[in-house]
């Protein structure tokens, strides 16, 4: 049951991070209009299943007055709410207070701080520190959200036997990271792969909308557009063994993706996102409203 709407303000960001699986970055297309964003929370109030309101990016903050008028309208909506940045804009505590005293009168509830060698390198010292500090004393709730970059880590069974290398860290391996990310990585043959295990695929509990109306069940994988059809209908008429892409996943995951479709590809993969991708990649021009948009997966719109 969908419970969570999670609206991707814009592609932008002032980061164009190697771990990005939405390709986000200064030269990024997308921006909402606020007019989009209250009709589309106007609806989600009516399904009465949705009870959060999330704006994400890109970086949010860079259309500061767009992120405090959707505080606003889902604070108006009975909604709880919360906000993923990478704090470019915390440049001392006192400086994040200015910057959030407005969103939490807005209605802000939750607020998730990107702080990882992807964004501030070594840095100890960085933007989101300043703004963790600065939710603390203004009482608004906050994470950390920390991406560690993959490494290299030995396998041991029970017996405290040496087993295949496996890749260790947080990173997610689409977008962004499978160009710059997977090098030298140990890989899986691509047989094995046969589950999706990030998503809840047949019964997503929260959607990602992007400011061209995709309705995203994981990143650049779309069931719908808001903009041609309501999500409360759209939700409804879901049917996630019927779509072309979901269906064939939820079967055997990427594995079966392949074999449905004959796609040529390679015989290993770091793990079942990094296969899923790229099959997905391939099939774009074949199934582009459901594959969408195509700057999720580094090519122009």
């Amino acid at each position: 049951m969908l419970n969570g709407v999670h609206f991707l303000l814009t592609y932008q960001c002032n980061f164009g991070c190697d771990h990005c699986f939405l390709y986000c970055g200064p030269g990024t297309e997308g921006v909402f209009t606020f007019d989009r964003l209250e009709e589309i929370m106007m609806d989600a109030k009516a399904m009465r299943s949705v009870d959060n309101i999330y704006f994400e990016g890109g970086e949010p903050f860079l259309y500061y007055p767009l992120l405090k008028a959707g505080l606003e309208a889902a604070q108006d909506f009975g909604f709880e709410t919360g906000v993923v940045t990478n704090s470019y804009w915390a440049t001392s505590v006192k400086d994040a207070k200015l910057w959030l005293e407005p969103l939490k009168k807005a209605g802000l509830s939750y607020i998730g701080l990107s702080d990882d060698p992807f964004h501030y390198g070594d840095q100890t010292d960085t933007p989101p520190k300043n703004a963790h500090r600065a939710c603390q004393e203004l009482g608004i709730n906050c994470d950390y959200f920390c991406i560690d970059k993959p490494k290299v880590e030995s396998a041991t069974d029970r017996y405290g036997e040496k087993g295949e290398p496996i890749v260790g860290g947080s990173t997610v391996f689409k977008g962004r990271a499978v160009e710059k990310l997977v090098q030298g990585l140990p890989m899986k043959d691509w047989q094995g792969l046969t589950s999706c295990t990030r998503e809840i695929l047949d019964d997503p509990n929260r959607v990602h909308i992007d400011p061209f109306g995709n309705v995203h069940v994981c990143q650049g994988l779309v069931i719908g557009n808001v903009f041609e059809q309501p999500l409360s209908k759209l939700m409804k008429s879901f049917n996630p063994e019927a779509h072309p892409i979901i269906g064939p996943l939820m079967k055997g995951g990427p594995a079966q993706l392949a074999r449905e479709y004959s796609i040529p590809h390679q015989e290993r993969y770091v793990d079942e996102c990094h296969f899923c991708y790229t099959l997905r990649k391939s099939l774009l021009d074949e199934f582009p409203q459901f594959l969408s948009p195509r700057q999720v997966y580094g090519l122009p719109n």
